[in-house]
């Protein structure tokens, strides 16, 4: 069994208030949720409303699938105009760890 983590560090764009922020990241975090199957959440900075953290988490039993999948996040997420990708941080577990 093979666990892919993703945490997304992502600075908004014109963003004044956490209503708006929230309009920003609810539709991505869905997008990764319907398009790629994985569990995806807000994960921190909720109370700053230019920043955000975005978590996901696949499993599978295949390495390559869950590295696939994880590409193709990061690559959506990235191509988001309304935010700028700051960071991002990928874990893969094993059940041997």
């Amino acid at each position: 069994m093979y666990v892919g983590t993703l945490s997304f560090d992502l600075l908004l764009g014109d963003v004044h208030s956490l209503k708006e922020k929230r309009s920003v990241v609810r539709p991505i975090v869905a997008e990764l949720q319907r398009k790629f199957a994985v569990s995806a959440a807000e994960t921190g900075d909720q109370d700053l409303h230019r920043r955000a953290q975005v978590g996901v988490a696949l499993v599978s039993g295949d390495a390559g699938f869950v590295s696939d999948v994880l590409d193709r996040c990061e690559r959506l997420v990235a191509a988001r105009p309304e935010v700028e990708l700051l960071s991002v941080r990928r874990r893969l577990h094993t059940d041997e760890d």
